[in-house]
């Protein structure tokens, strides 16, 4: 039994998620926990809320609400929606909790100890209409590298480009729109990061077994033009983590907070503290520290392809710098983005679908494996409606609805409501056998390699198997003529119910709750062998007939969430 810890990319507190932001971080990083567990390992899977910051702060104010209550409030909002797509975190923390002040605070002073942080005079954007210092992402401009007019003080969301608020063109106050905008003297806090360069370097080459796109991004970002850079750690903000050396005060420093990228990475490990804390327990180290039994931990954090560089750079040098035996990551699956019918999501548009509109149109799993099975892994993706229908009629409905339908319905008219008594197993039986067999070990192969979509292919082909099995079978026509040969068929399709619910269940875990609920088990073992698994369900077994499990999408209903979704300008 392997430990396996994980961590999805923290989302940021203000608003509501789009299927591209879960597709490309959370719903994978599910995936691969269901999996591992399934397979017998010791998982810990850790998610958080990033609640500091100019965008809680933007959306706290646009709100008119205290940022604190804000924050607790859209919490809760992202915990349900979470729940709802039922993804299985053993901790969704909160980056302004007390354990995350502390860890971050600890971090700064180990740094400062290690010489790793330089007290920088700088100047810095001061708004006149707004009466204070503004943040990098309080203000906005024209990119000077793509033209974009909605970029950021910190990096430019269409290009990635990292820049300084004086790099914009025509610049103003993210708050107040103002242009009134001069530059004054004050001291910030940064991490020599390039002190660390060499040290990462290494770090990076020695993951040869890393995606293509998370060592690309971080190896350009480390190389490129300069290099990499020495990165500001604090910020004239009120909401955030107060600027400490651990439990001692920072001179100097008093009105100041941590910046949000520094403290909220931070957070995946505070997170585990959190979880230990809630269960009254002290176990967070051992998953965490390699000197408290975590160098046996693989540690695997899955992010969009935006990400990498706060995740390969600079968390890496944080925790390089202090000189402690916290655990680094063993593997980094990034993703490319999902775009929306032929363009982007759009908050301000209302263009695209949120995780909140998903549940309330059909249930999880739909969204889930759609998504799955088309995740942006090795270039982006797109989500169409017309190919949403399909995958979900074809797949779900026809695949794997069907196979279940037709072996249980059957079953209950021939036999009733009981695995069926009589016959054997014959060379059809062998065949169907060896085939499964087969496909497991290349859907266990492609899910070991976090292999999303490929691994959506050969679980989708097991389904394929069954279907086929049942055409070339026929056991209601042989029933006419032996039916002690159907029973036998009927006998295995209904244990392979199961299989395939166990199989299915890291991916759609509603629909295989109630395959188990409908085959009257509690067994969740992870079919090894085949042979076994397919006689698990005994004769005489009792189960019922399941209500249909994938309703089929009409072209009516596709055609009026497209035009509910399509957004104000379309």
């Amino acid at each position: 039994m392997a430990r396996i810890l994980i961590t999805s990319a923290i989302p940021y507190i203000n608003g509501i998620k789009h299927l591209g932001n879960l597709v490309g971080s959370q719903l994978p990083a599910d995936l691969h926990a269901r999996y591992m567990r399934a397979r017998g390992h010791e998982v810990l899977f850790l998610c958080a809320t990033d609640e500091h910051g100019t965008p809680a702060e933007l959306a706290a104010a646009k709100a008119g609400k205290p940022v604190a209550d804000y924050c607790a409030e859209m919490w809760a909002v992202q915990k349900d929606l979470s729940d709802g797509f039922r993804l299985s975190f053993d901790q969704f923390g909160r980056s302004s909790s007390p354990q995350n002040h502390a860890l971050t605070q600890h971090f700064a002073g180990r740094l400062a100890e290690a010489g790793l942080i330089d007290e920088v005079s700088e100047r810095q954007v001061y708004s006149n209409a707004d009466g204070r210092f503004l943040p990098d992402r309080y203000i906005e401009g024209t990119c000077p590298n793509c033209g974009y007019d909605k970029a950021r003080g910190d990096q430019c969301e269409n290009c990635t480009k990292q820049l300084d608020p004086t790099d914009l063109i025509e610049p103003r106050s993210a708050v107040s729109g103002s242009t009134d905008l001069e530059v004054r003297e004050t001291k910030h806090l940064y991490l020599k990061q390039r002190s660390l360069r060499g040290e990462l370097s290494d770090w990076i080459d020695s993951k040869t077994d890393w995606p293509v796109l998370t060592t690309s991004i971080a190896k350009k970002w480390l190389n490129d033009g300069d290099g990499l850079q020495d990165r500001g750690i604090t910020r004239d903000l009120d909401w955030g983590i107060p600027v400490r050396k651990g439990s001692e005060p920072w001179p100097g420093m008093e009105d100041k907070v941590f910046y949000v990228w520094f403290d909220a990475p931070i957070e995946y490990i505070a997170c585990a503290k959190e979880w230990s804390d809630a269960r009254g327990a002290d176990d967070w180290e051992r998953w965490w520290r390699t000197d408290k039994g975590a160098d046996d931990v693989r540690y695997v954090q899955f992010m969009g392809k935006d990400n990498v560089p706060f995740h390969t750079l600079s968390f890496p040098a944080t925790i390089i710098g202090s000189g402690e035996p916290w655990k680094l990551v063993d593997y980094i699956k990034s993703f490319n983005y999902l775009n929306y019918d032929g363009g982007q999501f759009s908050t301000s548009q209302g263009r695209g679908i949120f995780m909140d509109q998903a549940l309330e149109i059909l249930p999880a799993d739909y969204w889930r494996w759609w998504l799955l099975s088309h995740a942006p892994e090795n270039s982006d993706s797109e989500f169409t409606w017309e190919n949403f229908q399909a995958s979900v009629n074809k797949d779900l409905a026809d695949v794997l609805g069907n196979f279940v339908s037709r072996v249980t319905k059957f079953c209950r008219s021939k036999f009733g409501e009981e695995v069926p008594a009589g016959g054997a197993w014959g060379a059809e039986e062998a065949a169907l056998i060896k085939k499964l067999q087969a496909g497991l070990a290349a859907y266990e192969a492609q899910m070991e390699a976090i292999e999303v979509r490929k691994a959506a292919n050969e679980l989708r082909a097991l389904w394929v198997l069954g279907n086929e099995y049942l055409q070339t079978a026929a056991p209601w026509s042989v029933f006419k003529e032996d039916p002690e040969r159907a029973a036998a068929q009927i006998r295995l399709a209904l244990n392979l119910i199961r299989v395939y619910a166990v199989l299915s269940a890291p991916f759609i875990p509603d629909a295989a709750a109630k395959m188990l609920s409908a085959m009257n088990t509690l067994d969740t073992e992870w079919p090894d062998d085949m042979t076994a698994a397919l006689s698990s369900l005994p004769e005489g077994h009792g189960f019922t007939v399941p209500d249909v499990l994938f309703a089929k999408i009409s072209d009516e209903d596709r055609e009026g969430w497209q035009a509910k979704f399509a957004g104000q300008n379309s």
